[in-house]
């Protein structure tokens, strides 16, 4: 599993921190307008809710706060143009269903480069560095190798292995 920065460690911090500010301020509000109490109102949620997962994607995958690996569709990252290192919400339905939700884009930039295809995988070249992008992304744009691209890569993070495709140019 690949190493999470502190960096998205203290954003993952800071976003579980405010959503548990703004539970307890919802649970408030809930209990002063109809006067029953939270064991009642946080079954109610658990019931409609199912389990709910936050986590980093990794560029293929979400790495929730449980440490555990989620599968990311690859047309859900791909249309959401998720960057590595974006904040998502995974919701597990009662039936099993998995619902992503992109809640912390975190600060990206975009660069333009060539697509590659190498040994079964695509690849966008800048300068001297490569970076992967998603199948799903390259049939969508109908990108072919040799094609200039947009891609989004993290604003500040040089170890990104992994790029959104924006743009076949």
């Amino acid at each position: 599993m690949a190493e999470v920065p502190d960096k998205q460690i203290k954003r993952l911090r800071a976003l579980i921190q405010e959503a548990e500010t703004n539970l307890a301020a919802a649970s408030e509000l809930i209990l002063s307008l109809v006067g029953s109490d939270i064991a009642a109102t946080n079954s109610v949620k658990e019931v409609s809710l199912g389990k709910v997962i936050e986590g980093v994607f990794d560029g293929q995958n979400m790495v929730g706060s449980d440490a555990k690996t989620y599968p990311v569709p690859a047309n859900y990252a791909s249309k959401s143009k998720l960057v590595q290192g974006d904040i998502l919400k995974l919701t597990i339905a009662d039936d099993g269903a998995f619902l992503y939700k992109q809640i912390g884009p975190i600060p990206r930039k975009q660069l333009v480069g060539t697509l590659k295809l190498e040994s079964g995988h695509y690849f966008v070249e800048v300068g001297s560095k490569n970076y992967r992008v998603l199948l799903a992304s390259v049939t969508y744009f109908k990108a072919k190798p040799g094609d200039q691209v947009s891609i989004n890569v993290p604003e500040d993070d040089d170890s990104t292995e992994w790029a959104a495709l924006e743009a076949a140019l």
